[in-house]
């Protein structure tokens, strides 16, 4: 028994040169300890060049951290494909209008008087702010964007976020705005899923122009998301990194709850349970941060090792390969992010010093690490993708017409 003890020792932070020794030696229990294993796993499963997917909630982009930290995790490469709200797609754009100067977000208390901002007409999100009219803006952006002729037709919500990323990568451009999330995305072909399309203001933009044509106000318009077409995309991602990426198994961070924790995790019950389709696995690394407490019942609390239980984490890795840390995510992932950047900085200049068969004998994280930067591009291979994975469904007719069987009660 006693030789599986591990052994609790520590390092004085005055002796850490580096992010990566304070997170692995200074954080020995408690909470501290929930971090330590959250880094670590992220650090094995970007070591082995396993693809990530990304769940991320919460006003990502009104509080700049997707500059702060966000982006700079994705132009790694590391990640696949992300999910998020349409709230975060919308707010994106605030910083590329043409009527606020790159910068409409301020800075307000928390437990400030709302009112007397409410009379000032000012907007608030925790402790950030904006002008009311910011909204607006954003609202005659976006309405004229949905009118174009390339938009009158039905299309995935990944579709959509794509050229969406695109005009407002041109706004920011124009108005000499840092580059957004959206923008970035499309710069990296990394689609961008919104399990909840409906619940944010991109779709209300978009049902205030049907409003319009069903009240006789236009005389046409023909944008709809194709939701079906959006979840079997996803599938078929899932299916790439377990059956066509050489590593054969996927990754997930996951950053508050809610729906884009769900669609994250909902491709291998898709793949498996509802098509059918045999030896489709969980995510091997499974990493949560989420605040929520695991009592109440939500799916934002619940573990990896419940997620065990449907499938949708393996069941052969998950209790050395999964970890959920009850914290607010914006206290710690800019520690994190900056630690594995750090890592990747140490790889970079480890290539440059030793041979390539010298570096893989010494530090075979390295390779993983140093994917290349320009990441998979899934969404340019979305139509291949997609396609392999409709094969696999005709493959498996016999199965799926018996699944469409059941004895209805009739009234």
């Amino acid at each position: 028994m006693s030789q599986h003890r591990h052994k609790v020792r520590v390092k004085r932070v005055d002796e850490c040169a580096t992010l990566d020794d304070l997170l692995r030696n200074c954080f020995p229990a408690f909470g501290g300890a929930f971090l330590r294993r959250v880094y670590t796993i992220l650090d094995r499963a970007i070591g082995m060049g396993c693809p990530l997917t990304l769940a991320i909630s919460g006003p990502v982009t009104v509080s700049g951290q997707h500059h702060a930290w966000l982006i700079p995790l994705l132009e790694t490469g590391w990640v696949a494909y992300l999910s998020t709200t349409d709230a975060v797609c919308y707010h994106d754009g605030h910083r590329s209008l043409d009527e606020h100067g790159g910068e409409p977000i301020h800075e307000v208390p928390i437990f400030g008087d709302d009112a007397a901002l409410r009379d000032e007409k000012t907007i608030r999100v925790t402790d950030m702010a904006f002008d009311e009219d910011v909204l607006f803006d954003q609202d005659r952006f976006l309405t004229a964007m949905l009118r174009l002729p390339e938009f009158q037709r039905k299309m995935t919500g990944t579709e959509l976020r794509y050229r969406l990323g695109a005009f407002y990568a041109e706004q920011e451009r124009r108005n000499g705005a840092r580059p957004g999330l959206l923008a970035t995305c499309t710069r990296m072909a990394l689609p961008i899923f919104v399990g909840a399309p409906a619940d944010g203001s991109v779709f209300l933009n978009s049902m205030k122009l049907w409003a319009m044509r069903e009240s006789g106000l236009l005389p046409a318009y023909g944008f709809e998301i194709d939701l079906h077409a959006e979840v079997f995309e996803a599938c078929a991602y899932h299916r790439w990194g377990l059956f066509d990426n050489p590593v054969h198994a996927l990754g997930t961070l996951i950053l508050g709850g809610g729906v884009p924790k769900n669609y994250n995790l909902q491709p291998e019950p898709a793949l498996g349970q509802i098509l059918g389709l045999p030896d489709v696995r969980g995510y091997e690394f499974d990493v949560q941060i989420v605040t929520a407490p695991v009592t109440d019942g939500s799916l934002s609390s619940c573990p990896p090792a419940e997620a065990v239980t449907w499938g949708k984490v393996d069941k052969d890795t998950y209790l050395q390969s999964t970890e959920s840390l009850s914290c607010d995510y914006s206290i710690v992932m800019p520690l994190v992010v900056k630690a594995l950047l750090d890592n990747r900085a140490r790889y970079e200049r480890l290539a440059k010093e030793l041979s390539a068969e010298e570096l893989a004998k010494r530090h075979p994280e390295a390779a993983g690490y140093l994917r290349p930067i320009h990441g998979y591009r899934l969404y340019e291979h979305r139509e291949a993708l997609t396609g392999k994975l409709r094969e696999a469904v005709a493959g498996n007719a016999e199965w799926l017409r018996q699944s469409m069987a059941y004895p209805l009660a009739k009234g």
